[in-house]
């Protein structure tokens, strides 16, 4: 298994004690006798044939280093995380003619005024590296694009350092997401495990989020200036992942994402800045084991192959409706009292803006509208897939198609049934389109008369904590994304409660009675 094709990393832990008396004198003596028994930890890794790594047992020993701060531990908060001094303080480096990847183990202890100490090791911790297949759902050509969203928090202490830190061990355990996406056979993709890293930016700006409006649509700064953008030698879409922190100088700051839609559905993307921010908290690996498993979906006969649309197309308004909890419960009431069922949170929410834009845009009474709605599949492929850490695609895109003057002329408590009923379909919808007896589902009409939209309220980008709390909202950034009409679900900014709606989804000339529309329809 040592050998198993791999990229070997130095896997970087902090060990803090409260007092010991000349701690890094102890720790040497003890680490040299230890290197007997223990002499291949003393030795170089080298590899005498590509692919067949091996210890060379040249006694060259462990890098070891002694080191102090004026500061006790109390000063820095015992490095609880998000440590205050920098990393580079408290962990050991080689120097530049030194393979640190060569290394076995390194070691420092750094010592404080208090008497207490901290122990710094580096462990020579191999990832695999190998190239990974993706699944049928993955592989489909439309989602081969990067979504891209901030996460903004009002606070935080070296939001970076601490990010840095935990990305770089969130990625031992989800080693493909540092790898590259690959095609070698045309529609084939598969993902590169060659640890070359996520892309990683620091970034801060000279005002306040309240400077700003805390980032509120409309934006304020430029989006540029807020999500990671990689050098033009560089091809994005090749890309899984890529993070950028920018720090405000109110203490607080905006975490800019952007996932490749080919290595994760939107569950999978949250899963693993979750993570992310779970080492930042401090545990030692992430609640939620990843799982790769890609094999384990099954490729239906008929596999889409459109390609993703390219982004310049209708040119849609960008609008934002915040609607309570009360507002959405009245007309769950009302569809309970007239009906004896019960509906969910989505169905009030996508009934009511369906309608409210069928009536807004009028394209006519006989016009045909359509509805889609990406539905989680993971409970559908129970025994294939496990129970939790799947972080690819598994979504069964939905679709409901009726006639505008329906939409339009019936009472929500109609439209709603319209919803429930497709809903009540997916299962057996799903299945035959795995055993090739239906239609794609993923060619929606790309027109005026479609509008696709993505519920956000439970994907769990809104519970990320790298320590200082959850996001006070989450803002999606596909807005150059012009190829269809669309509305993301999201968490109104706390301390609200209900759903947010982004909307992109009308042009300039229908906005106006889209907005009166929406209006009307909460009022009532």
């Amino acid at each position: 298994m040592d050998r198993i094709a791999a990229v070997r990393v130095l896997v970087d832990t902090i060990s803090v004690f409260q007092k010991g008396l000349e701690p890094a004198k102890a720790i040497k003596a003890a680490l040299s006798r230890a290197l007997v028994p223990y002499y291949p930890v003393a030795g170089r890794i080298v590899e005498t044939s590509p692919g067949e790594p091996e210890v060379a047992c040249t006694g060259e020993g462990v890098w070891f280093v002694e080191a102090s701060v004026d500061c006790s531990l109390k000063d820095v908060n015992n490095l609880e995380l998000p440590v205050v001094l920098p990393k580079e303080e408290l962990i050991p480096f080689a120097p530049a003619e030194v393979k640190e990847e060569d290394l076995i183990m390194m070691m420092q202890v750094t010592e404080f005024t208090c008497g207490g100490f901290a122990v710094g090791t580096r462990l020579s911790h191999p990832t695999p590296s190998t190239r990974l297949p993706l699944s049928s759902m993955d592989r489909i050509a439309g989602i081969r694009m990067m979504i891209d969203l901030i996460l903004v928090f009002q606070q935080g202490v070296q939001p970076a350092n601490a990010m840095r830190a935990a990305l770089s061990r969130a990625l031992v355990l989800y080693y493909p997401v540092a790898g590259r996406i690959v095609e070698p056979i045309p529609g084939e993709a598969e993902v590169d495990c060659t640890a070359d890293g996520v892309w990683f930016v620091e970034a801060s700006v000279d005002c306040s989020l309240e400077d700003v409006n805390n980032l509120e649509r409309p934006l304020l700064l430029p989006r540029k200036d807020l999500i990671p953008y990689a050098p033009p030698d560089v091809i994005e879409g090749d890309l899984a992942f890529m993070l950028q922190v920018t720090e405000f100088t109110c203490g607080g700051f905006a975490v800019g994402i952007r996932f490749n839609h080919t290595v994760f559905d939107g569950l999978g993307a949250a899963q693993f800045s979750k993570a992310v921010a779970e080492l930042a908290r401090g545990h030692a690996c992430p609640l939620v084991k990843p799982v790769w498993c890609r094999e384990a979906i099954p490729s239906p006969p008929k596999l889409s192959r459109r390609h993703a649309p390219s982004p310049a197309g209708i040119d849609f308004e960008t609008s934002v409706f915040d609607i309570s909890t009360d507002q959405i419960n009245a007309l769950k009431n009302q569809f309970c009292r007239e009906t004896g069922q019960k509906c969910s949170t989505f169905d009030v929410v996508t009934a009511m803006l369906w309608q409210c834009r069928t009536r807004a845009i009028s394209l006519g009474p006989h016009a045909d509208m359509h509805l889609g709605f990406a539905a989680n599949a993971r409970h559908l492929l129970r025994g294939l897939l496990p129970q939790e850490g799947f972080y690819g695609n598994c979504v069964y895109p939905m679709g409901i198609k009726a006639n505008a003057r329906i939409i339009a002329g019936s009472s929500p408590v109609e439209v709603i049934e319209l919803i429930r009923a497709a809903k009540t379909r997916m299962a057996a919808m799903f299945l035959d389109w795995m055993m090739g007896y239906a239609d794609d589902p993923y060619e929606v009409p790309l027109e005026y008369g479609t509008l696709v939209v993505s519920d956000w309220c439970r994907v769990g980008f809104s519970e990320v904590d790298y320590g200082w709390g959850e996001p006070i909202h989450v803002v999606p950034l596909n807005d150059d994304h012009n190829f269809i009409p669309s509305c993301i679900y999201l968490e109104p900014s706390k301390p609200k409660q209900g759903v947010r709606l982004m909307t992109r989804c009308v042009q300039k000339e229908h906005l106006p009675a889209f907005t009166e529309e929406m209006k009307q329809f909460v009022q009532n």
